[in-house]
């Protein structure tokens, strides 16, 4: 069965989930941390930094990191990292592709497909370009989600009263 993750790709921290048996657990790395810092950076050899390590290097070379992409989604702009300039959608996209490669090797086999959130207040614009950055990360996007609806879409999946939720975000 092909199995569609959700990707919370946020400002700050970023994680990848999956539904098993009507509940949602997030994907941890290889050290058990469920957590990816949104922050990639460049090594001094060249190698792109992805989540902790970019995190870190931030610290002491802040010139060669970029975090809060996600405030510059949808823009014209680009990021400069090294000698080369990177599109606010392909630096999420390495973001993207550190987390589908998280859920390649929990789940042992391939992940092509993904639902990923977005803050509710996302234009259009914002909204293609974090779909184009799944797709540059090799995901087939299924949706874009607003957060506060995966929020509440979470909420007691087995319960078959209705309720009323309210969700902020």
């Amino acid at each position: 069965m092909e199995v569609i993750v959700g990707i919370d790709l946020s400002t700050t921290n970023s994680e990848v989930s999956y539904i098993r048996e009507n509940q949602p657990y997030v994907i941890p790395d290889a050290t058990g941390d469920p957590i990816l810092p949104s922050v990639v950076g460049l090594a001094d050899d060249g190698r792109l930094l992805v989540g902790h390590a970019a995190r870190n290097q931030w610290l002491l070379a802040p010139e060669l990191t970029v975090k809060s992409i996600k405030r510059r989604m949808g823009q014209d702009a680009k990021v400069r990292l090294g000698d080369q300039e990177y599109t606010p959608q392909e630096i999420s996209a390495i973001i993207l592709r550190t987390l589908r490669e998280r859920a390649v090797q929990y789940l042992g086999g391939d992940v092509r497909k993904a639902v990923i959130t977005v803050p509710a207040y996302f234009n259009d614009a914002q909204r293609q370009a974090t779909r184009e950055a799944g797709e540059l990360a090799g995901l087939d996007v299924v949706r874009i989600l607003n957060e506060p609806t995966a929020a509440s879409l979470t909420y007691d999946t087995d319960q078959q009263d209705l309720k009323r939720l309210l969700v902020y975000d």
